[in-house]
C-alpha cells in the first residue's frame, strides 16, 4: 500500500471514530481517550493529524454542516402556505439526520450546547447554514401580508431574533440534565408552533363584551 493511501485511510479512520464519539456525546463528555480505546487508534496518530480535541471536533462539525447543506439545498422545501414551508424544511432536515444519525447529535450540540471557547469558529462554520435559513425566512415572509408600518427587513430581523431566543430557551434546558434526544425532539416539534405564533400572535383581538385578562 502506498504511503499516500495509508495516510488517507488513517485520517478517515480517525474521522469516523471521532464522528461516533461526538455524534453520541456532548463536546464536554467526548474525549480523545475514548476515541483511542474504542477504535484501537493510538493517541500519537491522532496528534499527528490533529493538534488537539478542538481541531478534531471542528473538523467533524465542518463535515456535518457541509454535507447537510449539500443535501437540503437539493431538496424542494417550498409550499403554498407558511406552515407547509416550515414543515417541509424540518422534514428535509429530519430526513438527512435519519440517514446520518451522528450528524444529528453534532448539529444540535452546536445549536444548543456549543463549547463557549469555540463560539467564533462555530459561527463561521455554520455561516452558510445561517444564511440559508435567513433566505428561507425571507421566503416565508413573502407569503404573508405584513402589518402597516412593518418592513420586510424589520420582520426578517424579528424572525431571526425569535429563533435565537427559541434556541437560547432550549440551551438553558439542555443544561438541566434532561435527556438530550428528548430535548431535540421537543425542539423540532415546537419550532413550527413558535413561528406560527410569531407570525400570527397569541392574543385574540378583543371584541365588544370581552374582557382583556392582565
Amino acid at each position: 500500500m502506498k504511503k499516500e493511501e495509508k495516510t488517507r485511510l488513517t485520517y478517515e479512520k480517525i474521522i469516523n471514530a471521532a464522528m461516533e464519539e461526538f455524534g453520541t456525546k456532548s463536546y464536554d463528555t467526548a474525549s480523545l481517550n475514548a476515541v483511542c480505546e474504542t477504535h484501537k487508534i493510538s493517541k500519537g496518530l491522532i496528534y499527528h493529524n490533529f493538534k488537539n480535541k478542538d481541531e478534531l471536533y471542528l473538523c467533524c462539525v465542518k463535515i456535518c454542516f457541509r454535507e447537510m447543506m449539500e443535501y437540503i439545498s437539493k431538496k424542494e422545501k417550498k409550499a403554498d402556505t407558511v406552515s407547509g414551508s416550515v414543515q417541509n424544511f424540518i422534514r428535509v432536515r429530519g430526513e438527512f439526520f435519519e440517514k446520518n444519525p451522528y450528524y444529528r447529535n453534532i448539529f444540535f450540540n452546536v445549536l444548543l450546547q456549543p463549547p463557549i471557547h469555540l463560539l467564533k469558529e462555530l459561527r463561521e462554520i455554520r455561516r452558510e447554514y445561517d444564511l440559508y435559513y435567513r433566505e428561507c425566512c425571507r421566503e416565508l415572509l413573502g407569503k404573508i401580508r405584513l402589518r402597516e408600518g412593518i418592513t420586510d427587513e424589520t420582520a426578517l430581523e424579528c424572525l431571526i431574533a425569535l429563533q435565537e431566543m427559541f434556541n437560547g430557551y432550549f440551551q438553558s434546558k439542555s443544561y438541566e440534565q434532561r435527556d438530550f434526544r428528548s430535548l431535540i425532539e421537543d425542539h423540532e416539534l415546537k419550532i413550527g408552533e413558535m413561528l406560527d405564533i410569531m407570525l400570527y400572535g397569541i392574543a385574540k383581538n378583543p371584541t365588544e363584551g370581552e374582557d382583556i385578562i392582565c
